[in-house]
């Protein structure tokens, strides 16, 4: 097993994986999804990577024991990436065209020093990688954004976001799937369904993909 990671077990269903950062996760993530693919890890129901984390959930508590004896061996080969590596990504671009009019635009263009316009081309300057899921179904965290971009979340959260709300909070950027509150710094809004449950699979941000905004905010929301 490799000197980051940690397995561990997680009830009497699950498996969970620490490693030092998200960039590991998401490889790790990757390796046990091909290897699942090809019918090498037996017994595995869902995979679930989080910040530092990766959970793995087996079929029943009797298959735990072979799953366990799988993952421990894919780790025992596994060659992580340094820690503090860029964050990976694969598979197609998935492009959210975004209208540039949140709230908090101005704030954040305060915050950072730079110009609401600049704020703009930060965001949609590189692609984004989504980290992991969360606070909501098809909520996703993305990360990998321009530096300058990190803000606070905040002071006083919003008991009401509307859903396809795009907001800032930290090194995180998202998009909210659906009506709720939150704290995030709202800068714009998109059409996208980021969640439906009569599309396979509902979520339409899988961890490791790859998000491109694009600005939008001139031509009612088709880039």
């Amino acid at each position: 097993m490799t000197a980051q990671a940690v397995l561990l077990p997680y009830g009497d269903t699950a498996l969970i994986v620490e490693l030092a950062d998200l960039g590991q996760v998401l490889a790790l993530h990757e390796a046990v999804t091909e290897r699942r693919q090809g019918g090498g890890v037996p017994g595995l129901l869902d995979v679930v990577p989080a910040a530092r984390t990766l959970l793995l959930l087996a079929d029943t508590p009797a298959e735990l024991p072979r799953l366990r004896d799988q993952v421990g061996a894919l780790l025992r080969e596994w060659q992580p990436p340094e820690p503090g590596a860029p964050v990976p990504s694969h598979g197609p671009v998935v492009r959210i065209p975004v209208r540039y009019n949140g709230p908090d635009l101005e704030d954040v263009a305060g915050l950072t020093g730079l110009s609401p316009a600049e704020v703009v081309d930060a965001h949609t300057g590189q692609p984004w990688t989504v980290g992991f899921g969360g606070f909501a179904p098809g909520f996703s965290y993305l990360v990998g954004g321009d530096p300058r971009l990190e803000v606070p979340r905040r002071a006083e959260p919003r008991t009401r976001v509307p859903a396809g709300a795009v907001g800032l909070a930290g090194p995180f950027s998202g998009i909210y799937p659906r009506s709720s509150p939150g704290g995030w710094q709202v800068i714009g809004e998109t059409d996208v369904v980021l969640w439906d449950v009569d599309r396979d699979p509902p979520a339409l941000l899988r961890p490791g993909a790859s998000v491109q905004f694009v600005d939008a905010t001139d031509s009612g929301g088709v880039p």
